[in-house]
């Protein structure tokens, strides 16, 4: 009976790894069901826009007017769930400021074509911000959000994009990590073919990195940002809302704290 007991749990193993593209899909990405049509009627009643093209080859979503000065343009990669017309509140607190904002969409999101997943979203983020940088000019500052962080901090070294700052809000520090903490009777070592190393990938980044960590986060444990945070060299700079929750940061566009990490990010301090 054991001798039984091993093979069946080798042979689910088997299984498991033949099948872990499929299987970390349905675990870890949870795409916004949105059709184009209703992602450019979302957008039309923020008074947003899809960029560049007005169909399924879109890269992300704009504001139509655009910021009134020009301080430079920050790329935005969102969280998992929703999708970037989801977002305006970036829109909102950063182009009242003076930086044009991208919202990126990720391929298989906001009624986007594409596969799921790290390589996927790597290459088009990069096609993506790169295309913002000619357009639009000025310094580019790169921004995450949760998975979004994963993202913006695969770019943060790219030698063509060369970003003047990283923001990186409830970041963990490896999505092996992560993942430990929430499936733990699971090989994720076997499983996960995408890694979102945040703490590897910006080992490379030499610019400053703002880190925001929500204290009630039960998404991404405290440790795990902490964790990726003491991994970053300097400049760095922390920012914590205790009371906060994974979805519920401080993002009202009139906090105090977009004009300290915006500071930080040009001066270093």
């Amino acid at each position: 009976m054991v001798k039984i007991a091993f093979v069946v749990t080798v042979l689910g193993l088997i299984v498991a790894v033949l099948a872990r593209g499929n299987i970390q899909r349905s675990l870890l990405y949870y795409p916004g069901q949105h059709t184009i049509d209703e992602v450019r009627r979302y957008a039309a009643a923020k008074d947003l826009r899809l960029w560049p093209d007005d169909n399924a080859g879109y890269y992300g979503i704009v504001s139509r007017k655009g910021p009134a000065g020009y301080r430079g343009t920050i790329v935005v990669c969102h969280g998992n769930a929703g999708a970037a017309v989801d977002r305006s509140y970036y829109i909102a607190a950063l182009e009242g400021r003076g930086f044009r904002v991208v919202l990126i969409e990720y391929p298989g999101y906001g009624g986007r074509p594409g596969e799921l997943g790290e390589e996927s979203f790597i290459a088009d983020g990069r096609r993506a911000a790169l295309r913002a940088q000619q357009e639009f000019g000025g310094p580019l500052y790169l921004w995450g959000e949760s998975l979004g962080c994963g993202v913006a901090s695969a770019l943060a070294a790219d030698a063509e994009l060369r970003p003047r700052g990283v923001v990186l809000i409830t970041p963990w520090d490896s999505l092996a990590n992560e993942a430990k903490v929430h499936y733990p009777w699971l090989p994720v070592g076997l499983l996960l073919q995408d890694t979102y190393d945040n703490a590897a990938n910006l080992v490379h980044y030499a610019g400053p990195v703002a880190v925001i960590m929500a204290g009630r986060d039960k998404i991404i444990p405290n440790r795990l940002t902490e964790r990726l945070y003491r991994a970053l060299s300097q400049p760095k700079r922390l920012w914590t809302f205790a009371d906060a929750g994974h979805n519920d940061w401080p993002s009202h566009p009139g906090a105090a704290w977009w004009d300290e990490v915006l500071e930080f990010l040009n001066t270093g301090r």
